[in-house]
């Protein structure tokens, strides 16, 4: 309860900082961009004050003093003008919400219910396909930080900073300390940011769109997307082309079997195939692959929309018609503020925004260049101030992970079609993973309309460096760049679809064309999504469930366990405890690689020959030895000599934990 009165009160002064600063804005975009904002202060103020408290629920606490100094600053500097009553554009906003923003809320609900640890009935913890991987990493960092000073280490490389975005997970540990358990701590906000996300780019799209159907439409574009890889299970479907782990999407025959295959198979959605090289299908679902698994991709969402939003409404086309007209300096300054949120939350989603301003910049200026010192005024305003915010969080987590690491920032042409020399011709490549929106998008662009060219020097502004520089280890985390692209492009491409559509009023084939053109753009975000609301994975047992249990209740929150390298570490992502080292899943793609590589040589050496290896134990402090199956079966365990060492202390469904501390003899 306590969390949630919390939660209540920041979302409360995010509101009410948006009304004394912005009244003109319609209610319902009020309430959105209050409610993102509160987000926003509660992963940020509590991780301030963990710099002087630690994470604790002291932090927490002391965060509402900050809260109420920014209320009380916005009410001081409100505006004068008369809040914006409701209006029949907010009750047609409001339907398009209900029809649209609140089905897709209502599926993203349910994916987060049933893919984060969901208790089954013989005690273990389920997930979904999509979070079966990366799940583990943020239970993690969320378990983890309850307690941890400032500015935190990876628990799972003790002494290594912790510069992967973490306030998403933050957020999480926030509602941990204040009564929520672990998996309400992980689902509640994700279903917040995934409604945000949901209806904060509906509001976006219909402040952008020529219409409402457009909005819908581009709605619909960015989050049912896939491409046209659903092709594959229709081409050639009376033959048997492939087999398991080999063009394994056709290896059944018949429609239907292939759909079955999609639905229960491991990553054969044909959105993001796991046979790269096979069938190149790379453009993920943004629900299924993004939404879900990837929560600081969530975060950044729910928080840059809003960005995008403010920017958009202050610069859109035909914005300062009239000599008279000026830019609202407060909606500027608190974009300033809350772009400079957005480093740790999502570091792409801040590069992203920086590069479209960069883009709507120029082609803001080149605009109104007779009143050039009148929008440089509320540019300086937005720039700097985000610019002072994110500086010392780059410094601090960003530039001192990537900077001098050769895995960061590299030239690679064409994203991830150019892993083996370009597999697909390089428009095909978009045309395939997009679809018909691509076409779209290119055919929109030919045409004279000065709202599209505006969305689309701050979109492909961001599209060309994505296009040209891999930017972290993994080439495919670009995606997170892209999709910000594609969030822009996909209302070009609705407006332009709408208007094609019309152009054809009075054909009798109009209806059929549609339902083609539907069927073209939606069908392979359909099985993608289906595929997950059917996916279930046992990611902890029942019996891994106990021992951290175990752990959390007999062990002090910094206690460091030597384990093995597995993901499903319940020591570390169940229990919150540290651990010497986890696995290059995670590790190798955040720059880490030489240290990992020893510290997993020593790991083994010490469960293969413990009594000549006490020195690894003394090395990293280490406090408890785990011995579960992922360490008998990864390693030659000499647990007859652990056990003539160390006290056991936990012994049960296969699990031991030692006494590092209270050696024998």
């Amino acid at each position: 309860m306590l969390a949630i009165l919390y939660w209540l009160l920041f979302t409360a002064c995010g509101a009410a900082i948006v009304t004394f600063l912005l009244p003109k804005k319609s209610p319902l975009v009020r309430a959105w961009l209050g409610a993102a904002l509160g987000l926003a202060l509660e992963m940020w103020l509590p991780a301030l004050a963990a710099f002087f408290l630690r994470f604790t629920a002291a932090a927490q606490a002391a965060a509402l003093l900050p809260l109420a100094l920014l209320t009380a600053g916005a009410y001081l500097g409100r505006s004068r003008e008369k809040r914006a009553a409701w209006t029949r554009d907010d009750t047609r906003l409001a339907r398009l919400l209900l029809c649209v923003a609140l089905p897709l809320t209502l599926v993203g609900a349910y994916l987060q219910w049933t893919h984060n640890i969901a208790p089954a009935a013989d005690g273990g913890l389920h997930v979904g396909q999509s979070t079966y991987g990366d799940l583990a990493l943020h239970l993690a960092i969320a378990s983890g930080l309850r307690g941890a000073s400032f500015p935190p280490d990876y628990s799972i490389l003790p002494g290594a900073l912790l510069s992967y975005p973490f306030l998403a997970d933050s957020l999480s540990t926030t509602f941990m300390l204040l009564g929520f358990d672990l998996r309400a701590a992980i689902v509640f906000p994700g279903v917040l940011m995934t409604a945000l996300t949901f209806s904060g780019y509906l509001i976006l799209a219909a402040r952008m769109a020529d219409t409402k159907k457009g909005a819908a439409l581009a709605a619909l574009f960015f989050f049912l997307n896939g491409g046209l890889g659903f092709l594959y299970l229709v081409d050639m479907q009376g033959a048997v082309l492939g087999s398991s782990g080999s063009n394994e999407l056709q290896s059944v025959k018949g429609l239907w079997e292939r759909v079955r295959l999609v639905l229960n198979g491991w990553y054969q959605t044909p959105a993001n195939h796991a046979e790269f090289t096979t069938y190149n299908l790379r453009w993920s679902n943004v629900i299924a692959d993004m939404m879900v698994p990837q929560r600081t991709t969530l975060a950044g969402w729910c928080q840059v929309i809003p960005c995008m939003y403010l920017l958009y409404d202050a610069l859109r086309p035909g914005a300062l018609a009239r000599p008279e007209e000026k830019r609202d300096l407060r909606q500027m300054i608190l974009l300033g503020v809350w772009a400079g949120m957005l480093p740790m939350v999502n570091t792409h989603c801040f590069l992203a925004l920086g590069l479209m301003s960069a883009g709507w910049m120029a082609y803001d200026l080149i605009r109104n260049r007779k009143r050039l010192l009148s929008c440089l005024v509320p540019w300086a305003a937005y720039g700097l101030l985000a610019v002072a915010l994110a500086a010392p969080q780059l410094f601090q987590w960003t530039f001192s992970q990537s900077v001098g690491n050769e895995q960061f920032l590299n030239f690679r042409f064409n994203w991830v079609n150019g892993d083996q020399g370009m597999l697909d011709g390089y428009l095909w490549f978009y045309i395939k993973n997009i679809g018909l929106p691509f076409l779209l998008i290119l055919l929109a662009l030919l045409e004279k309309n000065e709202k599209r060219r505006f969305l689309a020097a701050g979109a492909f502004l961001i599209f060309l460096p994505a296009e040209f520089i891999q930017f972290q280890p993994n080439i495919y985390d670009n995606n997170k760049l892209f999709y910000i692209w594609y969030m822009l492009c996909c209302v070009i491409a609705a407006d332009y679809g709408i208007e094609l559509l019309g152009r054809l009023k009075g054909m009798r084939a109009r209806p059929v064309i549609a339902v083609m053109a539907c069927v073209a753009c939606f069908a392979t975000g359909v099985l993608a999504v289906g595929r997950e609301c059917v996916g279930d994975y046992e990611l902890f047992s029942a019996g891994d469930a106990r021992a951290a249990a175990y752990v959390e209740e007999n062990t002090d929150q910094d206690a460091l366990f030597i384990t093995g390298d597995q993901h499903n570490n319940f020591v570390s992502s169940l229990a919150g405890r540290r651990v010497v080292c986890g696995p290059d899943l995670w590790l190798y793609w955040h720059g880490y690689d030489q240290e990992t590589g020893v510290r997993h040589g020593e790991i083994r050496l010490f469960y293969e020959d413990p009594e000549n290896n006490l020195d690894i134990l003394e090395k990293y402090g280490v406090d408890y030895i785990l011995v579960s199956e992922h360490e008998r079966y990864n390693y030659d365990v000499m647990e007859d000599e652990l056990a003539r060492l160390f006290p056991v202390l936990y012994d049960r469904d296969g699990i031991a934990v030692y006494d590092a501390r209270g050696r024998k003899g």
